[in-house]
């Protein structure tokens, strides 16, 4: 799987401050309205549906919330860098600052797992969690994460 294949450049952000879980997700929905022609308000329904179920800040400052989406035929995502942690009821209790929102095809049930699965092994390399964090720059933190499916091919 390559990055590039779920993630468009311009779907990459620094977030300066995100007061809230509900204000995130509103931000998230905005960008994949914006980036990949998304229903917003569609967006943000299904993270939050998809959010009682458990929580999707999966620890060490890391969240991957996702949802499943009729109006896509491939999986999407957008990735949010925040300045300041957010409280976000991660699993361990860490407020989280590297957020990788994934959207999938309502019926896409192993293309869905296989993105989850990348990007958990991608956020879950200190040393790229490090770089990101480094970097407030959307193309230079695109340019990390697109790297590491590189070095993972080698």
């Amino acid at each position: 799987m390559e990055m590039s294949s779920l993630l468009n450049a311009k779907a990459v952000r620094y977030v300066a401050s995100a007061t809230s879980k509900k204000r995130l997700f509103q931000s998230i929905a905005e960008t994949a309205q914006s980036v990949y022609g998304l229903n917003s308000e569609t967006v943000i329904g299904a993270l939050q549906e998809r959010e009682t179920l458990g929580p999707t800040g999966v620890g060490h400052g890391v969240a991957v919330p996702h949802a499943r989406l009729e109006a896509i035929d491939q999986v999407l995502g957008v990735f949010f860098r925040l300045e300041k942690p957010l409280d976000y009821g991660s699993v361990d209790k860490a407020p989280v600052d590297l957020v990788f929102a994934l959207f999938a095809p309502r019926e896409a049930g192993v293309e869905h797992l296989k993105a989850l699965a990348f990007i958990s092994r991608t956020l879950r390399n200190g040393q790229t969690c490090e770089k990101l964090r480094a970097n407030d720059d959307p193309a230079k933190i695109f340019a990390i994460l697109s790297s590491t499916e590189a070095s993972k091919a080698a």
